[in-house]
């Protein structure tokens, strides 16, 4: 035993080595640097903080880089940091009503009090390579970089000025809202929580839960009301000063959709929201969030609870990836006694199968 530990020590320290010479790479070829990362790869960091829980664009980045651009142990790593830091206090609420918009689309709405702004997307590409970025692109194609606009106005606020959507969220008086960072997971879930159980979930599976809703696995039929994203201010009360102070600005997207609700007993016929608000520029997860946000409220409006989008059990206990990531990947480890004992156990089982069939077969054969 002693000497498999030792071995397994060298091997272990030989495959950390072994890593970092891959994570280089090429030594003719520059090394990638983080200024480089946060620049040209900013989607990957974006979502590095966003399902980390760290809103710090060199930190992700850094993450990215060592974990040779596996997003989901980058998001680990960065996470795993951030339980080292201290914490001073909460900020309060970030205001996205007066969001600096960058970009903001409805798809609900033509003509918006303060226009549709297409602002950096994908939407409007050809799905093409283009062999012109195999090497740097042309000078002439660099523009300078637009600067978040004036605070406009929620599509939401429409709705709402003709009474035909439900309130913003309010909360109870006195709540106060939960902290999934430093408080374990207990059902059922307050809303705010579970919008924290989702902002840091996992992209790809709330994509798919998301997804699932429009295919006929939950009782939806959503409507983007608005995607926005710019930057908001960060502020902290400062009990000893009497009043807070700003941090700075943060880069976020905003997700609300809206969906038909036929009314009950309790309420009219109206439009219901999903929410989804993220680090960075994060459009499709916070669609993915507030579709599937919409899909967990069901109890609250009497809707039956049929689709895995709608149990709140199933989608929370599964999102988070970095959880998800060590169950899976804890397979990989020596698992030789487990093994040894079921192979015994299905040698004996395969033994006494082939007993039963002779058995059989010489009661047939007199």
């Amino acid at each position: 035993m002693y000497v498999a530990v030792k071995g397994g020590e060298a091997a272990i320290s030989n495959a950390h080595r072994l890593l970092a010479d891959r994570r280089r790479g090429d030594r003719s070829l520059p090394a990638i640097g983080i200024e480089q990362i946060v620049a040209q790869l900013g989607l990957a960091v974006d979502r590095v903080m966003a399902e980390a829980s760290l809103y710090d664009r060199a930190l992700a980045a850094l993450a990215v880089r060592q974990a040779r651009g596996d997003m989901i142990e980058a998001i680990f790593i960065l996470r795993a940091y951030r339980t080292t830091l201290p914490r001073f206090g909460y900020s309060k609420p970030v205001e996205t009503g007066v969001m600096l918009v960058e970009r903001r689309v409805s798809a609900t709405y033509k003509d918006l009090p303060g226009g549709q702004l297409l602002g950096p997307t994908f939407d409007y590409t050809h799905r093409l390579l283009d062999p012109s970025l195999l090497g740097d692109e042309p000078v002439d194609t660099a523009l300078e970089r637009d600067e978040p606009g004036e605070p406009v106005m929620r599509v939401s606020d429409i709705l709402a000025g003709e009474g035909l959507v439900e309130d913003d969220g309010n909360l109870p008086e006195g709540h106060v809202a939960g902290d999934l960072t430093r408080e374990p997971l207990e059902f059922p879930m307050a809303r705010d929580l579970r919008l924290q159980a989702l902002a840091r979930g996992d992209e790809g599976f709330l994509l798919a839960l998301g997804y699932s809703t429009q295919r006929g696995y939950a009782r939806t039929h959503p409507f983007v009301g608005e995607v926005r994203i710019g930057e908001v201010e960060v502020e902290l009360d400062m009990p000893e000063l009497g009043f807070s102070v700003s941090l700075g600005r943060i880069q976020v997207t905003e997700c609300q959709m809206v969906n038909q609700f036929k009314g009950s007993a309790k309420n009219p016929p109206q439009f219901t929201r999903g929410y989804g608000l993220v680090f960075g520029q994060s459009e499709r997860k916070a669609m993915a969030m507030s579709l599937v946000d919409r899909a967990l409220r069901a109890e609250e409006f009497g809707e039956d609870i049929v689709a895995p989008a709608q149990d709140e059990e199933f989608v929370i206990s599964h999102s988070d990836n970095v959880q998800a990531t060590g169950f899976v990947e804890h397979l990989k480890l020596p698992h030789y006694v487990d093994f040894q004992a079921e192979l015994d156990l299905v040698r004996r089982m395969r033994r006494e199968y082939e007993e039963r069939a002779d058995a059989v077969m010489r009661d047939a054969a007199e």
